[in-house]
């Protein structure tokens, strides 16, 4: 590499050079852009008046601006945040503080110290990015970001190098980072949180605890990915794939609600941490915390384990196929056999759960539990109660009633659709006897209205039904198009009872999935024209899309999900008996080997090799001189390549001058000369303690960037 003699040290009050101010247009752009959902019109117009400054800066068209218009914009901006604080969120607005003081510091630096400032902040920025976004995808995203972000450190000591060699050396140093971080990713604690991240206000996604008919026709236009679950023992069918979210016991006549006692019992587990279930459900339930499900134990051998990750819904409901039950600290096993988060879903989540299809739920109902499961409005659909009392006259036992019921969806011209004609009043007499088409929840409503008119109690039940198997990881993914309704129903000896009238209408959708019953380009793709669910009808394509996402679901299962338990596992394969002792042993050593590692890098420490020691050690200076441009021709001797150095360098750096000066005169002494003992001891003293210094000379970054090394 071209050596110049004239560059300068870099000190705090220098200007910043035009290849910083380069490196920092992008920063700004790069830092900014993953949070460009998270703010507000105020933050996003400073921000860019900030960037469009900085660029008129750099080309040379305006000045810096007046530290008074910067306090004004800080003040106004800071009060405009207090005032839409409560909107917003908490969170949200201290994100957008950080972003207003990030873009001020960028458009007011005036030394190489702000530039320092700003490089620090955006680190901060980047971390606090991963709050909200963990994907693979957006975790390459901040890797490169923050590469750009280290390269603006660089161009302050390498102002001169081209744009690639900074990139190069920012990558170098990001690189040498990585055993570190990888060491304290492995043996640093994973303790539950010590606080709960502040509200975001962000839009709810997925499914709503108020269901009316027509709401979950919404979802089915949307290719969000709602949860992905991997099976360790057993593989369900896609018709066996009934995924629980909610359970809805009050019905107005227009709308589905849960009951009050467990909207109550839901709200207080979402008081307490992860690690502290609510004591409401320890006491008045002990059988749905510390036990598994009624009749699990008969039915152990066909449990079925699985680990679920859901995608991040601003909600705390949970999916979990009957009979459901997680021992994670963090989830919550209510009474009504759902799993709850005991916190919103703001992050992905996973969890562990195990299943048994064959267990009963509830094979006792209370008076309280019955009545409210029979209510219905007064003076609603008589045409519907008529129907129901016919059901009941011909069908006196329940379980035949209930199969009639099922059969009447499918002798009747009843037509699956996820664009019914609207209903009016009078809603379920409007579909069972004049539209006779809908979609799962006009079915599940009309199913749950008819068995409770005949005096069967009933409930309504919302999750998800199928998935989409991905084979390159053996995982299901399960998208909001697939939301789903369906009908419970409690018998005598048997418990609740899963019902599905649709199966009977389309039972495409049940046995084969969405795409069998729906063409996706007039249901879920419709409104997503770049989703990438577009590729199934592609065959390469679409196995380029699941293998992309079995990499995404590995790494949301191995680094995203690495808690407490996958910890120990892994630790116990590397140290055996986990213990305090072995674990800082195990850290010091991996800290050692890469202080080693860096000192052997920086010429600091070097090894006995074969040959003469005293040689070896010389030709280590000059290949370390080498790496930072100072090449030795082979021609050259020693005398000769020191008055080479000397020469070019003895105005810019006379210390190196010096330095290898010192060293040449001792290894020539020791090589060639024959000396007394006394002497050689003082020759070797002299060369040893020339090398030392020369090498710490050399990895001081100052020095480098003085004498414009690499």
């Amino acid at each position: 590499m071209k050596l110049l003699a004239n560059s300068t040290t870099p000190q705090i009050g220098e200007n910043i050079g035009r290849h910083t101010l380069f490196w920092l247009l992008i920063t700004n752009i790069a830092v900014l852009s993953p949070l460009f959902d998270k703010t507000t019109p105020w933050t996003l117009g400073i921000c860019a008046i900030c960037l469009l400054w900085r660029i008129g800066i750099y080309v040379g068209k305006v000045a810096k601006p007046p530290r008074f218009l910067v306090t004004s914009l800080a003040i106004g901006a800071v009060t405009t945040l207090a005032l839409v604080s409560k909107q917003i969120g908490l969170l949200n607005a201290l994100v957008n503080l950080l972003l207003l003081g990030y873009a001020l510091k960028y458009i007011e630096m005036r030394n190489q110290r702000d530039v320092r400032v700003v490089v620090l902040a955006g680190y901060f920025i980047i971390a606090l990015t991963f709050i909200d976004h963990q994907s693979l995808l957006s975790t390459m995203h901040l890797l490169v970001v923050t590469l750009i972000n280290t390269c603006v450190l660089v161009t302050l000591y390498q102002d001169k190098h081209s744009f690639k060699h900074t990139a190069w050396l920012g990558g170098k140093f990001l690189l040498q980072s990585v055993p570190l971080a990888l060491l304290l990713f492995l043996v640093l604690p994973r303790f539950a949180p010590l606080w709960s991240v502040p509200n975001m206000k962000e839009a709810q996604t997925g499914l709503s605890d108020n269901l009316a008919i027509g709401d979950i026709g919404k979802l089915t236009r949307s290719t969000e990915l709602a949860f992905r679950a991997g099976f360790s023992n057993a593989t369900p069918t896609n018709a066996e794939l009934y995924w629980r979210a909610l359970v809805m016991e009050n019905y107005d006549g227009v709308t589905w609600r849960q009951d009050a006692e467990i909207k109550k019992l839901q709200k207080e587990a979402l008081q307490f941490p992860p690690s502290r279930p609510s004591p409401a459900l320890m006491i008045n339930n002990p059988t749905l915390i510390s036990s598994k499900p009624q009749n699990a134990a008969q039915d152990n051998s066909h449990s079925i384990r699985y680990q679920v990750i859901a995608e991040p819904s601003h909600q705390p409901w949970l999916f979990g196929l009957d009979v459901a039950y997680s021992q994670d600290d963090y989830v919550a096993n209510l009474p009504d056999y759902r799993l709850l988060a005991l916190r919103n879903v703001d992050q992905r989540m996973s969890y562990q759960v195990e299943s048994w299809p064959k267990a009963k739920m509830d094979l006792m109902l209370s008076a309280q539990q019955r009545q409210i499961n029979l209510e219905l409005p007064s003076n609603s659909n008589p045409r519907t109660w008529a129907l129901a009392a016919q059901f009941k006259m011909q069908h006196p036992e329940p379980k035949p009633r209930l199969s009639a019921m099922m059969r009447h969806f499918n002798s009747e011209p009843f037509f699956y659709t996820l664009t019914p004609p609207p209903l009016g009043p009078q809603q379920v007499d409007d579909f069972l006897f004049e539209n006779k088409a809908g979609f799962c929840v006009h079915y599940a409503a009309a199913f749950i209205f008819i068995a409770r008119a005949s005096g069967l109690p009933a409930r309504m039940v919302t999750g998800y039904q199928g998935g989409e198997f991905n084979p390159q990881a053996g995982y299901y993914s399960v998208y909001q198009y697939m939301a789903h309704a369906w009908a419970e129903v409690w018998l005598e000896g048997e418990g609740w009872v899963r019902f599905d009238p649709t199966a009977m209408v389309a039972p495409e959708r049940i046995e084969q999935g969405f795409d069998a019953q729906f063409d996706p380009e007039q249901s879920y793709l419709q409104a997503s024209p770049f989703s990438s669910l577009r590729f199934k009808s592609m065959p390469w394509l679409n196995e380029l899309r699941q293998r992309f996402a079995s990499i995404d679901y590995y790494w949301s299962v191995w680094v995203l999900g690495f808690n407490q338990d996958k910890q120990k596992q892994v630790l116990s394969g590397i140290l055996g008996k986990v213990t305090n002792t072995k674990i800082a042993l195990f850290m010091g050593l991996c800290i050692g080997l890469i202080v080693l590692y860096i000192a052997y890098s920086a010429g600091l420490l070097h090894f006995n090799t074969k040959g003469d020691p005293i040689s070896n050690r010389y030709q280590l200076v000059c290949n370390r001189l080498a790496r930072h441009g100072i090449k030795r021709n082979d021609s050259d001797g020693p005398n000769q390549f020191s008055q080479q150095i000397i020469k070019q360098y003895q105005h810019s750096a006379p210390k190196l001058c010096a330095l290898v000066q010192t060293m040449t005169q001792s290894y020539v002494a020791l090589k060639y000369q024959a000396l007394p003992a006394e002497d050689y001891q003082r020759h070797l003293s002299e060369f040893k303690m020339a090398v030392k210094q020369l090498n710490r000379y050399l990895f001081n970054a100052k020095v480098r960037a003085k004498l414009n090394l690499a």
